[in-house]
C-alpha cells in the first residue's frame, strides 16, 4: 500500500509534453509510480485524493525570493506557499544577512529596507542573529522546521560590508580585499550556497546611498565570480540597469567562459522603448549556441508599483495635506479624502515641492508624473489593462484632472482600492512583449520578489498568475499551452539551479506536487495585513482552487488551509534536499 495516491487527475508533468489522466503514487519522500507509464494500475493509498477534473502539477519552483529573513520567523514562507510554491531561492539582488560582523547587523537591514522594502523594525525583532559566517546562516535555516524547501545565494552587500567595513560603498578595491571576497564566497558555497548575487541598478538604495556594488569593476565582479568556478557549482544572480547589454555583458561573457558557471540577470522591456528586448534575446541566443549560460530572467507580469490608501506609496504621500492623514486607517483616510475641502486643499499643493529632498527624477517620474501608466487594479485583478482605461485617459473623457481619478480608485471601497502602476515590459500597453520572453528558449522565469516590497509590491502570486493567465484567461491576445506555463515554472527553473531531483512528476523524482481545482483558481485583490514582527504591515494575496499542495510527499496545504506538516528542508549547494 502506498503512502499517497492521487487519483483521475489530468497530469501537466513539468515536460511540456501533453497532459494525460493517470493516477500517481507516492511513498515518503518519492513519486514511485505513474500510472499510464507503470503500465498497470496503481493499488491502493493510505490516503487517496480524488483529482478528477482537476490539474495535477509539479510543485512550482521560485527562484527570485527575499525570504533570508522571514525563514527564521514564518514556517509556511507565506504567500509563496500559498500558491502552491514548494522550493524557494533567496539571497537575490545582492542583499542579505549573512556574513555579518558583529555591530554590522543594522547596516544590513538598512540595506534590505531601502532595496527589497522590508522594514528594519520587522527584521530586528523577527530574527535571532545567532550568526557571522554564511555557512552559521545556512546552519540556523537548516535547524527550522518549515514547509516548504529554501535554497540560499550569497549577498554581494554583505560580503563587500564584512571585508570593506565602511568602505563598502566605495568603487575601487584592493587586489587583497577581492581576494578575500573571494575566498568567503568560495566557502559560503562549499558550506551550501547555490549561487552570489549582486545589484547593479541605481534604483537599489538605501539611506547610505546606492547599495555596495552597484558600480563595482568587472575585475571585482570577475574575481568574486571565479569562486563559483572553484567551487563548482552555483549561479551568478544579478539586476542590472543595462539588462543584458553594454559594458556589463563583456565580464558576464567571460565569467561564463573562465568559470563554466550561469549567470541570471533581470530583464524586462523598458518603459517607452518596445523592441530593443528582442535584439537582446537574439545576442542570448547566440551566446548559449556557444554554450555560455546567460539566462535573461523574467517575470510574467509587468512588475508593478501598487499606489493605495493602505500601502506606503501613492503619488499624494509627500503632501502636506495628505501626511497629515498618515495615522489614519484607510476607510478614515477615504473618509476624508471625500471631503470637498480636503480634496480641494491637497489638489492645490504642488507635487513635485512636496517630494522628499533628494528623490530622484526616474522616482518623481514612476510615482508623481505617470497619470497614463495609472490604472485601476480592480478585484479581481486587472494585470493588463487598455491604455484607454489609465487615469490619463479617463480623466480626459471625464473632464477632470488625473489627480482626482486616482483619488476616487484608491477611495474605492472604503478605501481598499488600489492602482497599478506597471514598471517595465508595458511599452505596448499590453503583455505581448512578456509573452514573446515567456515563450523564447532564451529565457527563465522569476522576479515574484516572495518576502519582498512589502507595501508597495505585491508579486509572490505569479506563480498562480502565470498558469490562469496565460493558460486560461488572457482576452487581449494570444495565451500560452498550459504544458509549457507548467514547464517554464517547475522543470526550468529547477534546472536552472541544478536541482535535478524535482520539477517533474516521474518515478524517483522528489513528490513536491500540486493538484489544482483548474475551474476555481483565482487570485484575490491585494489586502493589507499586519503580520509580521514587531507589528509590521504588508500586502498579500490569497487564492482559491489549490485542492492541494504536497512538498517531500507531505500534504502542507488543503483547500488554502495549511495541515501543519512541515517536511521542508533545506538545499545545499544543488544537491537533493
Amino acid at each position: 500500500m502506498h503512502d499517497l495516491v492521487i487519483r483521475g487527475g489530468t497530469l501537466i508533468d513539468g515536460t511540456g509534453n501533453p497532459g494525460r489522466v493517470a493516477d500517481l503514487a507516492i511513498d515518503g519522500r518519492t513519486i514511485v509510480a505513474v500510472g499510464e507509464d507503470s503500465g498497470k494500475a496503481i493499488g491502493a493509498g493510505r490516503r487517496e485524493i480524488d483529482a478528477t477534473g482537476q490539474l495535477v502539477t509539479p510543485g512550482w519552483v521560485d527562484v527570485h525570493t527575499h525570504y533570508d529573513g522571514q525563514v527564521t520567523w514564518d514556517p509556511y514562507l507565506s504567500p509563496s506557499s500559498w500558491h502552491g510554491v514548494t522550493t524557494v531561492v533567496m539571497g537575490n539582488c545582492g542583499v542579505g544577512f549573512a556574513p555579518v560582523r558583529p555591530g554590522q547587523e543594522k547596516f544590513l537591514m538598512e540595506l534590505m529596507e531601502g532595496v527589497e522594502d522590508i522594514p528594519e523594525a520587522v527584521l530586528s525583532e523577527g530574527m535571532p542573529w545567532n550568526w557571522e559566517t554564511f555557512a552559521e546562516y545556512l546552519d540556523v535555516v537548516d535547524g527550522l522546521d518549515r514547509a516548504i524547501d529554501v535554497a540560499a545565494q550569497v549577498p554581494h552587500c554583505a560580503v563587500r560590508a564584512y571585508v570593506m567595513g565602511q568602505r563598502a560603498h566605495e568603487t575601487q578595491v584592493t587586489d587583497d580585499e577581492i581576494a578575500e571576497m573571494r575566498e568567503i564566497t568560495r566557502a559560503a558555497l562549499e558550506a551550501g550556497a547555490v549561487g552570489f548575487s549582486t545589484s547593479r541598478t541605481i534604483l537599489h538604495s538605501s539611506k547610505h546611498g546606492t547599495v555596495p556594488g552597484t558600480f563595482s569593476t568587472p575585475e571585482e565582479m570577475l574575481g568574486i565570480g571565479g569562486a563559483l568556478g572553484e567551487a563548482g557549482h552555483g549561479v551568478f544572480e544579478m539586476l542590472n540597469d543595462q539588462m543584458g547589454e553594454g559594458p556589463d555583458l563583456v565580464w558576464m561573457r567571460e565569467f561564463c567562459e573562465t568559470t563554466g558557471r550561469k549567470l541570471t540577470f533581470t530583464f524586462a522591456q523598458r518603459d517607452g522603448s518596445a523592441t530593443p528586448y528582442l535584439q537582446t534575446l537574439s545576442e542570448m541566443s547566440a551566446l548559449q549556441e556557444q554554450g555560455l549560460e546567460i539566462w535573461p530572467q523574467v517575470g510574467c507580469r509587468a512588475p508593478g508599483l501598487l499606489f493605495g490608501l493602505q500601502g506606503s506609496l501613492n503619488p499624494f504621500v509627500f503632501h502636506p495635506t495628505f501626511l497629515k492623514m498618515m495615522t489614519l486607517s484607510a476607510k478614515e483616510k477615504a473618509d476624508e479624502l471625500r471631503k470637498p475641502e480636503v480634496r480641494a486643499q491637497l489638489l492645490s499643493e504642488d507635487s513635485l515641492s512636496a517630494t522628499i529632498a533628494g528623490m530622484p527624477d526616474i522616482a518623481r517620474q514612476m510615482i508623481l508624473e505617470a497619470w497614463d501608466r495609472m490604472y485601476l487594479l480592480g478585484d479581481p485583478p486587472d494585470y493588463e489593462p487598455h491604455p484607454d482605461t489609465s487615469a490619463a485617459a479617463t480623466a480626459k473623457r471625464e473632464g477632470r484632472r488625473p489627480e482626482e481619478v486616482v483619488l476616487d480608485w484608491m477611495s474605492n471601497n472604503d478605501g481598499l482600492g488600489f492602482v497599478y502602476r506597471p514598471l517595465g515590459n508595458y511599452a505596448d500597453g499590453n503583455l505581448d512583449a512578456v509573452r514573446n520572453m515567456l515563450t523564447s528558449p532564451q529565457t527563465v522565469i522569476g522576479l515574484s520578489d516572495g518576502g519582498a516590497h512589502c507595501n508597495m509590491i505585491c508579486d509572490a502570486s505569479m506563480p498562480t498568475y502565470l498558469l490562469t493567465h496565460w493558460a486560461r484567461d488572457r482576452k487581449r491576445g494570444e495565451g500560452i499551452a498550459v504544458e509549457e506555463v507548467v514547464r517554464k515554472q517547475t522543470s526550468e527553473t529547477a534546472r536552472l539551479y541544478g536541482f535535478d531531483d524535482r520539477g517533474v512528476l516521474a518515478v524517483g523524482m522528489k513528490a513536491d506536487v500540486n493538484v489544482i481545482d483548474w475551474d476555481r483558481l483565482h487570485i484575490h485583490a491585494p489586502e493589507q495585513r499586519h503580520d509580521l514582527p514587531a507589528g509590521g504591515s504588508r500586502l498579500v494575496q490569497r487564492v482559491d482552487g489549490y485542492t492541494a499542495t504536497i512538498c517531500s510527499g507531505k500534504v502542507i496545504f488543503e483547500n488554502g488551509e495549511a495541515t501543519g506538516a512541515l517536511p521542508g528542508k533545506l538545499i545545499r549547494g544543488g544537491a537533493k534536499a
